[in-house]
């Protein structure tokens, strides 16, 4: 995507693209963030108050922030000692593997965001490539459907690791409080550990649908989350996420937060003490407000770009619960066909939907992370087109 991108804009450098593609934030950080590590960089430059190595699993004025805004204040029991900050939830979701067996049986969701699949090939655990499926033969692939609102359904076989995500990237759904109970169920049935990515949860203000994992009654035997500050915060290029694993997760005998404390203490030495002040100040009256304003301003964005495609006539998904919409190619096209034809008479560039798993072809993914006036002058193109 981004080769082609480059190569057209080489052959038209007149054209301004508009790039809806690649999620990443355009900021700028809120004041209360950027007062909070400039605060945190002074510290670091007397010596008597100068810190070095912090705790691998963050420090705690950040946990405590943590645990009482995001878990506790929704009705979820997770306390700061089973939090453990880090330098973001990518990071986190291709470490996390390292708890479990080779040999453990893992379950993704089709379309899916491609991280979780490659730590999974990593690890060793995805089998073989099938290059005419798109598929790799050790993982179990769950259909998402427009039906479903693009959540996946428990599978009838067993599994030991579930991957899931909501809001969804690339969708845009998002799991109602009953999706998730069923798989809660499933996974205390059969003794599965989900893992649920949670790095767009704040798209969900106004919405009923869960926030948290944790705010699913059972979930504290069954399942580990992933939280993020780069969507929310604006810290893609900062850094900082965290993991939730609750006490009572054991598996064959083993406190898996246990587990996870070790691993990081062994290859991770703690997030950046200035990340960690910087996320820490999202929680206070005024960060709280100017986060929540920013991710206000990409919700109406995401919105604009969901009618703007319909109004293109395509049949279009998401865009009031994440900061993505997911949209149908038109007839007779498939997903890169389209990618094409948009670069090169609209100059707008969207994300292939099969770069997601074969799930996703057919399929295109506009990302609202451009910001108000990209999206308005891209669904202007998109119209004319």
């Amino acid at each position: 995507m981004a080769r082609r991108a480059a190569a057209y804009q080489r052959e038209h450098p007149d054209v301004r693209l508009l790039r809806l593609g690649v999620g990443d934030v355009k900021g700028p950080l809120a004041p209360a963030v950027v007062e909070a590590m400039a605060a945190a960089v002074a510290e670091l430059g007397r010596a008597e108050t100068f810190r070095g190595y912090g705790p691998e699993q963050g420090y705690l004025f950040l946990r405590e922030a943590m645990a009482r805004e995001d878990f506790q204040a929704r009705g979820a029991e997770i306390g700061p000692e089973e939090i453990c900050v880090s330098d973001g939830a990518k990071s986190d979701c291709g470490n996390i593997g390292d708890l479990f067996a080779p040999e453990s049986r893992v379950a993704v969701c089709d379309p899916v965001y491609p991280a979780y699949v490659d730590a999974a090939v990593l690890a060793g655990r995805a089998g073989t490539y099938d290059p005419a499926t798109g598929r790799w033969s050790g993982l179990v692939y769950l259909p998402c459907r427009p039906e479903d609102g693009f959540m996946p359904r428990p599978p009838e076989e067993p599994v030991d690791l579930v991957w899931l995500c909501s809001p969804n990237n690339p969708t845009g759904g998002a799991a109602t409080r009953g999706q998730l109970q069923a798989w809660v169920d499933y996974a205390n049935d059969c003794g599965a550990v989900l893992l649920f990515d949670a790095a767009y949860e704040a798209f969900l203000d106004g919405t009923d649908r869960p926030r948290s994992i944790f705010e699913v009654p059972g979930a504290r035997r069954c399942a580990i989350e992933f939280r993020s500050f780069s969507k929310t915060a604006g810290f893609t290029g900062v850094r900082c996420g965290a993991v939730a694993i609750p006490s009572e997760l054991v598996r064959e005998g083993q406190s898996l937060l246990s587990l996870w404390r070790r691993r990081q203490s062994v290859r991770y030495n703690g997030n950046s003490y200035i990340a960690q002040r910087g996320a820490a100040a999202a929680y206070t009256p005024e960060g709280r407000r100017q986060v929540r304003a920013n991710v206000a301003a990409c919700r109406r964005a995401a919105r604009l770009l969901l009618e703007g495609a319909e109004a293109a006539g395509l049949t279009a998904y998401g865009g009031t619960c994440a900061p993505y919409v997911w949209a149908r190619v038109p007839a007779g096209m498939t997903s890169w066909s389209f990618f094409d034809l948009l670069l090169r008479e609209a100059g707008v560039v969207a994300t292939p939907g099969s770069g997601f798993g074969p799930g996703g072809e057919g399929y295109i993914r506009f990302s609202a992370f451009g910001g108000e006036e990209t999206v308005r002058a891209a669904v202007e193109r998109l119209r004319r087109l």
